[in-house]
Formats: C-alpha cells, sequence, structure tokens
C-alpha cells in the first residue's frame, strides 16, 4: 500500500493499515528533515519515500492512499489510476474498516447505525461538534473526527489496538467531510448528510466554484432511499447545487428524489420548510417522523450558542440528530448547554467597556460576512493573511454599515485595503500583537474588537488555531 502525504491523515491511514497487516510506504514531497517532527508517530514498519513521489511505488502498489492536502491531478497519482490501482482518500478507507470491518486479521465492523456526515464551507466543524453532543447526551455511542479532532482512520486504530470492537459497537461515526476529503471517495454513504452552505473557498485549488461545489455534492452520490439528506434553504450556493443535480418538478418535499435517492429536509432562518425553521424567535420542527404537524422545539434565545450562523448550526445539527433517532429532549438540552467551539466567534474578554472576539476560523470571506451581521455594535476588524483567491469587495456593505476600524495583516493586506479601504478608516498592522494594540488604541467603550480574518493563516502562523490562540494570549496578557 502506497500512502499520499505525510500529515495528520497520512499517519493515521499509514497506521492503520500497517495494524491490518498491510507494507505500507508513505511519499512526500517534503524531505526528512521538514517531517521529522511527525515520523516519530509512524509504526516501525512504515516505509518512507521523501524528497519527492517515486512513481515505481505507485504503479506496485495494490491501493493508493491520498490525503486531503494532496491535489488529486498530481502525475503519480494519474499514472496509478491508468494502470488501474484504486486511489481512494483516508475517508473511504476509514469507512471500509469501519462498516465492512476486516477478514485478516478478523475485525468485525465496528458501527451499527453508520456514519452521520456534514460538509460546507462556514460552520461545518460546530455543527458537528453539536452533533456529536446531542448523540452523546441521548446515550449514544459515536466516534468523532474527519476534518474536525483526530483524522477517522487514527481513532479507529485506537479501537482495534485495544480490541474494544471485539467487545462493544459502535452507534455512529459523526464526522465534518471537507471537499478535499470527498474529492477521493469510492463507496462513502453516510445515513444522515448535511451542507450547511456553499460559498466561494479554496478557489486557489479548484477552477471554479462549480468545480467546488461538485466536490461537496458527492457526500450524498451513494445514498439510498433509507438515507437522509439536509439542506440550507437559504443558501444561494446550497441551492444552486441543488438545483444542479436533481430534477426540481419531481421533488415532493421530505420525499424520496428519484435523482437522488435520499429523502431531503431542510433548515432555515427566513421561511417555512420541511424539516427547521426560525419564526418569530421560536425554532420549529417538521419532520413527519416526529409529528404530524410543526411544533415549537425551542427559543432562539435558549441556544447557548450566538450569532445568526450558529442558529442555521443549530438547526442543521438538530435535524441531523432528530433523522438519527436522537430524542427530542436531548436535542433540545444540547442546544441549551453546548458552548460552541474554540476560535469560533469566541469571546475572549472584555477590556474598558470592550469585549474581543476570537473568530481565526473565519478563514474566507463569507465567514466573516456571518460574523459581522452577528453584532450591532461598532466592529474593529483584524482581518488579513494569505490570500485563498478571496473576492474581498463583497465585504463592502457591511463593514461600511458595521466597521468603524479596519485593522489589517498578512499577505493580503494591501489587496484588502484596495477593495474596502476607502470606505472605512484602515490601519496597517507589522503583526498580530501590533494588531491588537492599534485595535485596543481605536476602540471606545461599547465598540467590540473581533479578530476574523477572511484569509488562510499560513503566512504568519502554522494554523487558524496557531493564530487564536495567539490573538487570546496577546489578549489575555493586556492591562
Amino acid at each position: 500500500m502506497t500512502v499520499v502525504g505525510l500529515a495528520r491523515s497520512g499517519i493515521g491511514a499509514a497506521n492503520l493499515l500497517a495494524e491490518l497487516g498491510a507494507r505500507v510506504t508513505v511519499t512526500d514531497t517534503k524531505t526528512e528533515e521538514e517531517l521529522k517532527d511527525l515520523m516519530s508517530g509512524l509504526n516501525p514498519s512504515v516505509r518512507l519515500a521523501l524528497g519527492s513521489h517515486p512513481e515505481d511505488i505507485f504503479v506496485r502498489a495494490d491501493a493508493v492512499i491520498v490525503s486531503p492536502g494532496v491535489p488529486p491531478g498530481i502525475q503519480p497519482l494519474s499514472l496509478a489510476k491508468s494502470k488501474g490501482i484504486p486511489v481512494v482518500g483516508e475517508l473511504e478507507l476509514a469507512y471500509q474498516v469501519a462498516i465492512y470491518g476486516s477478514d485478516n486479521p478478523p475485525i468485525p465492523p465496528l458501527i451499527k447505525g453508520g456514519f452521520l456526515a456534514v460538509t460546507g464551507t462556514n460552520g461545518k466543524s460546530t455543527t458537528t461538534a453539536l452533533l456529536d453532543f446531542m448523540m452523546k447526551k441521548a446515550g449514544f455511542k459515536t466516534i468523532l473526527g474527519g476534518n474536525i479532532g483526530n483524522a477517522l482512520t487514527e481513532e479507529i486504530l485506537k479501537i482495534i489496538a485495544t480490541r474494544e470492537s471485539h467487545l462493544t459497537h459502535y452507534d455512529f461515526i459523526v464526522a465534518e467531510v471537507s471537499s478535499f476529503q470527498l474529492e477521493s471517495i469510492k463507496d462513502f454513504r453516510p445515513k444522515a448528510a448535511a451542507i450547511v452552505n456553499v460559498t466561494p473557498d479554496h478557489l486557489d485549488r479548484y477552477h471554479s466554484l462549480e468545480e467546488y461545489s461538485a466536490a461537496k455534492a458527492r457526500i450524498f452520490e451513494n445514498q439510498g432511499e433509507d438515507d437522509f439528506l439536509v439542506l440550507n434553504r437559504d443558501d444561494a450556493g446550497t441551492m444552486k447545487l441543488y438545483n444542479s443535480k436533481f430534477s426540481p418538478q419531481r421533488v415532493a418535499r421530505g420525499s424520496k428524489i428519484e435523482d437522488s435517492k435520499s429523502r431531503i429536509f431542510y433548515f432555515s432562518r427566513k421561511q417555512e420548510v420541511k424539516g427547521l425553521y426560525y419564526k418569530e424567535g421560536i425554532v420549529y420542527c417538521d419532520l413527519l417522523r416526529l409529528e404530524s404537524h410543526p411544533f415549537a422545539l425551542i427559543r432562539a434565545e435558549e441556544i447557548k450558542i450566538k450569532g445568526v450562523h450558529n442558529l442555521e448550526n443549530a438547526m442543521a445539527a438538530s435535524a441531523m440528530a432528530l433523522l438519527a433517532g436522537c430524542p427530542v429532549e436531548a436535542v433540545i438540552d444540547s442546544l441549551k448547554e453546548f458552548q460552541g467551539l474554540e476560535h469560533r466567534l469566541e469571546f475572549v474578554r472584555e477590556l474598558n467597556g470592550v469585549p474581543y472576539f476570537n473568530d481565526s476560523k473565519g478563514t474566507n470571506v463569507d465567514a466573516v460576512i456571518k460574523s459581522l451581521e452577528s453584532f450591532s455594535s461598532p466592529v474593529i476588524l483584524i482581518a488579513g493573511g494569505r490570500d485563498k483567491a478571496g473576492d474581498f469587495s463583497r465585504l463592502r456593505d457591511l463593514v461600511r454599515e458595521r466597521v468603524k476600524v479596519l485593522v489589517l495583516i498578512g499577505e493580503a493586506s494591501q489587496k484588502i485595503k484596495k477593495a474596502l479601504g476607502d470606505i472605512t478608516e484602515t490601519a496597517t498592522a507589522g503583526d498580530l500583537r501590533d494588531a491588537v494594540k492599534i485595535s485596543r488604541n481605536k476602540a471606545a467603550q461599547g465598540d467590540v474588537v473581533l479578530l476574523s480574518p477572511a484569509c488562510a493563516s499560513f503566512d504568519m502562523f502554522s494554523n487558524f488555531e496557531d493564530r487564536g490562540r495567539q490573538f487570546k494570549k496577546i489578549v489575555q496578557e493586556m492591562n
């Protein structure tokens, strides 16, 4: 077996395959020196081919497992495919082992209820974590992973290595899945899937928004008539994807669709739908399997996580949980208790009447739009980083309306300044600490300081978590 890419997913896949008795070679274009911190986590039996992708280890492999960060069009992968060698992703490997187990060594299937999978451009991590919280609250035994937390192959390996799989079954795997992961599936079939939104992102990897959307759409391509698909009725990108894949004239809301086979439900902040919807301060539930008519699920003000985007995330997670058999009471209790995730519009502290929020996960324009919509107070916005071909001009109306001062950092500073600098006071900072200092000096009591970069972090930080934690450390150190 050949595993391509020595990162979190590649390590998980290689170690799982080694545990199952496969002869594994991992290849990465980075050198041994660049990868030395990761190599210590590999099974000793795994062989390495670093610094390039030798073609011979691709054409001699029984199968090739590709990590999400590896572009699918690289020459060695194309060569392997031309030779008829299966090329699948780490997500597909996790699915196969979890659903079917292994003959040699003998490992039974790990889960009974299947996968509950969430994708989308923004909000999928919060939705996935909240969904898992709900299922565990109800007493279901779940595995959480994918694009959130640990790689699914790593989580599955933990179970197999301790032989726990011989003693018990899990009910569900709750997975956040990215477009990168969905590019390389084969049989992956979630029992319930959700697309929380589709907005421009990763256009440095995809040639068009349509290509990016098509990758997201793969989440439901193998679903059957006993499976569920939950869609954001208010999101233009999601509905455009929906209309491109299905024939609307054949749609009976909440019933089987000939093209997709799965049963489709919605969530909406703006209209009554078959699924979950918001109306006059209340979230209503209209799922035929629960009641014959809509009923009030919870008052929006009772949901612990705040912001318009989190209302959508809460409805998406609730719909998924209810369709998967989670009791209504567990869903309501979870909505009242779940505190949200780090780096997602996370309150850091208040200083001199100014609250500071860490939204480092806001790595694209649409994420920043949702964050700005969550505040009525004047905002000091810290933005910038490595551009992902974002259209920052789409922020103009909200920046004009809500941003008192725009503080820019990183490689994209000049591009953002060109797009937005003429409509509000704009300052350029040398680094994040300087940006926080400028923001503090510009903020008055009643304002909000918000880190929501609209960019990737890799120009100045190792990842968005690193950026967010450094921001919080700087803010907490102020006096």
